[in-house]
């Protein structure tokens, strides 16, 4: 897919959250306010758009030396927000071991299995030798759900019976992709709440296997986190993180949501890699996170 299409598809899943931010700064012109009555009507949308308060200070504090008027506004916000992003933009090195592993988690409901689907054929297209691993033994349908997306995109699946030990599941799966010399697994888990210390300690335990069956090498274990979240998302973050030590995020649901501004709040907060973003519902619309692009989208008019 080129870059055009890319950007085409982000601005379209971006623009939920434009109406409800950018179309809102092209009026505080309208009248005649001065610079302070500007800055303040400018942090209230950002802040109405799921920027928390904190960053949207921090936005206003970066912007405030500069003389503003109705025709410098935007590229001034773009160039500060962008500068904000671009901490979290790091794409997911390979180590030189294989099979590299990507171990996705997060609660219920965020897209953890598409997107498993999602990154199997974003690699796929770099020529990867990709496995998928059905980690979620709770629940029948998300196994079945992860079968189909497998064979719909000629990728093997490892599962096991419901109710089976997911351990059980990564540990064969691994073995599997060894002696297969298979590039990347990635690992679906059942979704949980970050508060639940036996749930939390059963992706432990999955952890630790992997860790046996590679030699403490590296591996990404990603949390998947619904933009829709806003605000709790960021709890998520910090309980997932306390726990696992996570070391990527995957946003999804861009495309359904008014509070795309979330990503500025993780930035802020956490010096934690924001990998990708889901921009809609097809196996297509997933994207590396790249600020310009980002920002751009969420301005282009």
């Amino acid at each position: 897919m080129t870059n055009i299409n890319l950007f085409k598809r982000l601005k379209f899943s971006l623009r939920k959250t434009k109406e409800k931010l950018i179309n809102n700064i092209k009026d505080i012109f309208s009248s005649k306010n001065n610079k302070n009555d500007v800055l303040k009507k400018l942090e209230y949308h950002l802040i109405n758009s799921d920027v928390n308060i904190n960053v949207a200070r921090n936005i206003i504090k970066r912007i405030y030396k500069y003389n503003l008027n109705e025709n410098n506004i935007f590229p001034i916000v773009k160039e500060q927000m962008i500068n904000l992003l671009k901490p979290i933009s790091k794409p997911i090195v390979f180590s030189k071991y294989k099979p590299f592993i990507i171990l996705l988690v997060g609660i219920n409901g965020v897209g953890k299995t598409t997107t498993a689907g999602k990154l199997s054929w974003f690699y796929k297209k770099q020529n990867k030798k990709i496995l998928l691993v059905a980690g979620d033994t709770f629940r029948l349908a998300a196994i079945e759900q992860l079968k189909i997306i497998g064979k719909n995109i000629s990728i093997p699946v490892i599962s096991q019976n419901i109710g089976s030990d997911s351990g059980s599941v990564v540990f064969d799966a691994i073995k599997s992709a060894q002696a297969k010399q298979f590039d990347l697994v990635i690992i679906d888990t059942a979704g949980r709440l970050q508060n639940k210390l036996f749930l939390m300690n059963e992706l432990k335990k999955i952890i630790t296997i992997i860790n046996k069956l590679t030699n403490n090498n590296v591996f990404d274990i990603i949390l998947v986190i619904d933009a829709n979240a806003g605000q709790n998302a960021l709890n998520q973050v910090t309980n997932f993180y306390k726990y696992l030590n996570i070391n990527g995020i995957i946003l999804t649901k861009l495309d359904s949501t008014t509070k795309g501004g979330i990503i500025f709040n993780i930035s802020n907060v956490f010096n934690i890699p924001l990998r990708f973003i889901s921009t809609g519902d097809h196996i297509d619309d997933l994207q590396f996170f790249e600020p310009n692009n980002f920002v751009n989208a969420l301005f282009d008019r």
